[in-house]
């Protein structure tokens, strides 16, 4: 069994995510402690009681979908026997992934990011996002690739730019541009035969050059950063090639915010590897059913819970 740790991205939150794991295990609870202590705020208690609509909030959802995804990890590292995270990973998983801000998980259990660095980053990240309020997204359903792309290209020649943001799985693809040229795309890509093209609820246009402020104010944050060289190589979003050292770690956090998610290059390459067996370590299953489409014959692994982790561990 050769296997990948793969963590969600923003999208895959909800009120009450991680209550059980904190309330069954230390290591995990440890974990949302610091995330308190570093923001300064209660993420724990916006994490279980929601309001939902502040959960949401790109601001929030990023740093709180983190410390999920960090907590789930350090719980099962816990209960392996392992008093750090990145170590029980190293024993375990060939290598990590995670999609556009799980990326950031990805990268804490590879040991290339502290857990507080990640989270001062997400947070900031989450911030630049969400004040560019500019465009739109949306998820053309049962087109090809190749095909969407003429059709972005048709559409950014009048409307302004539209691009495929996320290459989620074969016939899930998500555009992100102006809204005018969403929207005309959407309509261009209906005509070309997809089965559907239905509008997204996002603030903004994620994963498009429309963010390159974000990008250009998250740089400097980045540069600060401390980012280490890998223990597992980190599988990117922006070339869905191995990470490894700090340097190439540091440009791909700033690329990511304006570059496409390529999750389905992502998944190919992990198979081409030899992965055979992904745990996707996060709130929701969101990549489990991206996974699927990808990958039918792979071997899938959820664990979102205190009870997925002792099934898992327990194996």
């Amino acid at each position: 069994m050769s296997i990948a740790f793969v963590f969600p991205g923003q999208g895959s939150q909800s009120v009450g995510m991680g209550r059980d794991v904190y309330e069954a295990s230390v290591a995990a609870r440890a974990v949302f402690e610091q995330a308190d202590a570093t923001l300064g705020f209660a993420l724990t208690r916006l994490c279980f009681e929601g309001p939902e609509e502040a959960l949401t909030a790109t601001e929030n959802a990023q740093p709180a979908l983190l410390t999920v995804s960090v907590a789930l990890l350090a719980a099962l590292a816990e209960h392996a026997g392992f008093e750090q995270p990145p170590a029980f990973v190293s024993a375990q998983a060939a290598c990590v992934a995670g999609h556009s801000l799980g990326e950031y998980s990805a990268l804490v259990a590879s040991g290339a990011l502290d857990f507080t660095t990640a989270l001062q980053l997400v947070r900031r990240r989450g911030q630049f996002m969400a004040e560019a309020s500019e465009g739109a997204m949306a998820a053309i359903i049962g087109l090809d690739g190749a095909l969407l792309e003429q059709v972005c290209e048709v559409a950014s020649a009048v409307y302004g730019p539209v691009v495929i943001a996320n290459y989620n799985s074969p016939g899930q693809l998500v555009i992100s541009g102006t809204a005018a040229a969403v929207e005309a795309a959407c309509a261009g890509a209906k005509a070309r035969g997809a089965k559907r093209a239905l509008p997204l609820n996002v603030s903004a246009a994620f994963h498009s050059p429309l963010m390159q402020a974000a990008a250009t104010g998250l740089a400097p944050d980045i540069e600060a950063a401390d980012v280490r060289d890998v223990l597992v190589p980190v599988v990117g979003n922006v070339a869905a090639l191995p990470l490894t050292a700090a340097v190439d770690i540091r440009a791909e956090l700033v690329a990511q915010i304006t570059a496409p998610v390529r999750w389905i290059g992502s998944v190919e390459y992990m198979i081409a590897a030899g992965v055979d067996t992904f745990i996707e370590i996060g709130a929701g299953s969101v990549l489990s059913g991206l996974i699927k489409r990808i990958a039918p014959t792979a071997t899938l692994v959820n664990v979102s819970n205190a009870a997925q982790i002792q099934a898992w561990m327990s194996r």
